[in-house]
């Protein structure tokens, strides 16, 4: 029996247009998780202070991109509004707005750099440590520019429904950035062995391919065609709205990353032991968390698409079909972490020089992390639905004001109190709960359905 809702489509109907789209930006997050893993895992064979260090040089060199990976990103629901309203030939020009603020933030990411040390001394690490994390972070920023960069074609290749190529692009990344680490880690084949540099010349690699294969194929003849991918231009009133609407995206990427960072130096002010804790257990948490940031995309997708013909209800459907999809996997990975937690502890830990001192305290905080896994799910699932609407600002004003309410709560627990890192760790994850139920209800209650970019658009450039 068909629903009138939602352009009369049966959640079956739904599911399998959700799917369409979801799965392959699934994969293509799968892909960067296994990366992550592979990459860590590889490092932590030099020792528990790489593996620490691995970590926090990699998360920091994502705080500090993650502003325009979130402003270049929201080419993402702009495409898929155009899209939706039947006009494809702003949907190009939209995307070209992204690379060229792609590549204008190179220069100021470089120029921030240095900076990175002295957060790294702040936050109480040893010399050891920041020596091999600040070279790890040094390193990757060297190619940042290729991250912002993937972030503008995928937001384009999602808008349009494209999520293929993107899944294409990432496997082929991966495929190459693998074997490149080993190589270049241990000094395999006659190369030099160049330690956890040469982890971050591997990451950069396989970055660098995934982007070349986008904007090979942002350039077929079929995109030629269909978008006129071929005639860039510089459009000043969608630059304006790409800011207007990705300024607060690329804030709230930027201050929650910014958030969780800080954090995370802090718990691993508290020495060696439980650095590699907190980094074990968040190398297995990105196993059920970033495949489910592919999902929150696809949510922004097909949410704008459908906003972008009017069809609000279909975009309500679409988007607690989502969260079945995803609290599906979610609660499949919550049950992994509380009954193998100590068989994946050992994975990194086991043989690797200090490992077994930190494996009672890993496997605790990863069941603990267990119970967060579907409030996480459901946070990235709305949030990328009111990101498709255009509520920005809304999604920025509640990430920045949980998370950095519990980074000031953590400076204060671990460097005043110094309180059991047990009890933080409890703490936080009471903050990653609280965090998805106030999305949920910005969903439910908030006035997204008001917000119309097209239109918006429209009218500015009428003037």
């Amino acid at each position: 029996m068909k629903s009138a809702a939602g352009g009369g489509e049966t959640r079956r109907e739904l599911l399998v247009s959700l799917l369409s789209i979801a799965l392959p930006m699934v994969i293509s997050q799968a892909s960067d998780t296994v990366m992550l893993f592979a990459d860590r895992l590889m490092v932590s064979r030099l020792g528990e202070l790489h593996l620490a260090a691995a970590m926090s040089g990699g998360l920091t060199q994502f705080m500090v991109s993650s502003f325009f990976i979130g402003l270049v990103g929201y080419v993402n629901p702009l495409v898929a509004q155009f899209r939706g309203a039947g006009r494809p030939g702003r949907c190009a020009p939209a995307a070209f707005q992204g690379f060229l603020l792609s590549l204008l933030s190179y220069p100021v990411l470089l120029a921030m750099t240095p900076l990175v040390r002295e957060f790294y001394i702040f936050a109480g690490h040893g010399p050891e440590q920041v020596a091999l994390e600040y070279l790890y972070f040094k390193t990757l920023m060297y190619g940042s520019v290729f991250s912002v960069l993937r972030a503008a074609f995928t937001g384009f290749f999602l808008g349009i429904g494209r999520t293929r190529m993107v899944m294409a692009a990432n496997l082929a990344g991966m495929i190459i950035n693998l074997p490149a680490n080993y190589l270049l880690i241990h000094g395999k084949l006659g190369l030099p062995a160049l330690g956890i540099r040469g982890a971050a010349y591997g990451t950069i690699l396989g970055s660098a391919a995934s982007v070349l294969i986008l904007g090979a194929a942002y350039l077929r003849r079929e995109m030629r065609g269909a978008y006129r991918t071929h005639r860039p231009a510089w459009a000043p009133d969608l630059a304006l709205r790409l800011l207007r609407f990705g300024v607060p995206a690329g804030l709230e990427s930027v201050l929650g990353v910014a958030a969780f960072n800080v954090f995370v130096q802090f718990m691993h002010s508290y020495g060696a032991r439980v650095a590699s804790a907190v980094t074990v257990a968040f190398n297995w948490d990105i196993v059920a968390f970033i495949p489910m940031v592919g999902m929150g995309a696809a949510v922004t997708s097909v949410a704008g698409h459908r906003i972008g013909a009017l069809d609000h209800t279909g975009a309500r459907r679409v988007t607690h079909v989502a969260l079945g999809v995803a609290w599906g996997y979610s609660g499949t990975m919550m049950l992994v972490f509380f009954l193998a937690a100590p068989a994946l502890t050992k994975v990194f830990l086991l043989g690797a020089p200090g490992g077994e001192e930190a494996m009672p305290l890993a496997t605790l905080m990863l069941r603990l992390a267990g119970i967060y896994t579907l409030a996480d799910s459901a946070q990235l699932v709305y949030s990328g639905a009111l990101r498709g609407a255009g509520d920005t600002r809304a999604v920025l004003g509640i990430t920045v004001g949980v998370q950095w309410f519990f980074a000031a709560a953590a400076f204060v627990l671990i460097r005043v109190l110094r309180m059991n890192p047990v009890a933080v760790w409890a703490v936080f994850i009471v903050s990653v709960v609280i965090h998805g139920i106030l999305v949920v209800l910005r969903f439910r209650f908030g006035p997204w359905e008001k917000i119309r970019l097209v239109d918006a658009e429209k009218a500015l450039s009428a003037h």
